[in-house]
């Protein structure tokens, strides 16, 4: 088990839309390399053969990564710690969360903000609560099948080649739809204190800032975190494919501020 005192941590990828545990290689190697322990999720529905993803619901999602929290935490169901003096130390834990995945992210440390040493954004942000995370998709029968790119903003696709794109939509497995249009669900002050780390990427750290002064709905959530840092990895919205060696170093960064 790994101190609390040690620098090194439980990594827990939270992959976006469209994506399972896999998409993180790249950053999982480095993860590794560097000493922490990764841990890609492929969340409920994510899976090629899974038949049913018009039932998965945003929690569970939520379910299914504050899961791997508690197993790596030993906090029973109710949510309270093991206090035994003879355990082990509490292992340290953060979240890399990439688009759709930052809210889940955020919920998650709504519903264990002791738990968690930082979340880091990938190319996202928190959503506050009631606001689901995305209702403009293009939806058939429950699922939302990867759109044509013409349906992203340019500054989504940048550097995405195409030979990047078309690898990407070989991989890319439906969306379950009630992840997108189900509305967050916060209600623990303590998740404001959980450091968090936003790497922008088709937006950058000023827009962020701008957004935030401007009391932009959607960044309302961030504007109340307590310890909050903004880092520029300039590209477009799939910085794990598109510049996966500067977004480990980035991730790596964040941690070893922790």
């Amino acid at each position: 088990m790994i101190s609390t005192a040690s620098p090194l941590m439980h990594v827990i990828l939270i992959p976006g839309f469209w994506l399972d545990g896999d998409s993180w290689a790249p950053i999982t190697r480095a993860l590794r390399d560097a000493g922490h322990t990764a841990h890609p999720l492929t969340l409920p529905g994510l899976r090629r053969r899974d038949t049913h993803r018009a039932e998965v619901t945003l929690a569970d999602h939520v379910g299914a990564v504050v899961a791997v929290v508690d197993a790596l935490t030993h906090v029973e169901a109710d949510g309270s710690e093991n206090g035994d003096e003879d355990e082990e130390p509490t292992p340290r834990i953060a979240l890399v969360a990439h688009s759709g995945g930052g809210p889940i992210a955020q919920a998650v440390a709504d519903a264990r903000p002791t738990c968690l040493a930082r979340i880091v954004h990938v190319d996202t942000v928190p959503l506050p609560n009631g606001m689901p995370i995305n209702t403009e998709l293009p939806t058939v029968d429950g699922e939302i099948p990867l759109p044509e790119w013409s349906v992203f903003d340019n500054e989504d696709l940048v550097d995405l080649t195409p030979e990047l794109r078309d690898w990407f939509r070989e991989i890319a497995i439906p969306q379950p739809a009630l992840i997108a249009s189900t509305p967050q669900s916060l209600a623990t002050p303590a998740r404001f204190s959980v450091p968090a780390t936003v790497i922008c990427c088709e937006f950058s750290a000023d827009q962020v800032r701008e957004w935030m002064s401007e009391g932009a709905l959607f960044a309302a959530e961030l504007a109340q975190l307590s310890d909050l840092e903004l880092v520029d990895l300039p590209t477009g919205h799939w910085p794990q494919f598109t510049k996966p060696a500067e977004l480990a170093d980035a991730i790596i960064t964040a941690l070893h501020r922790t």
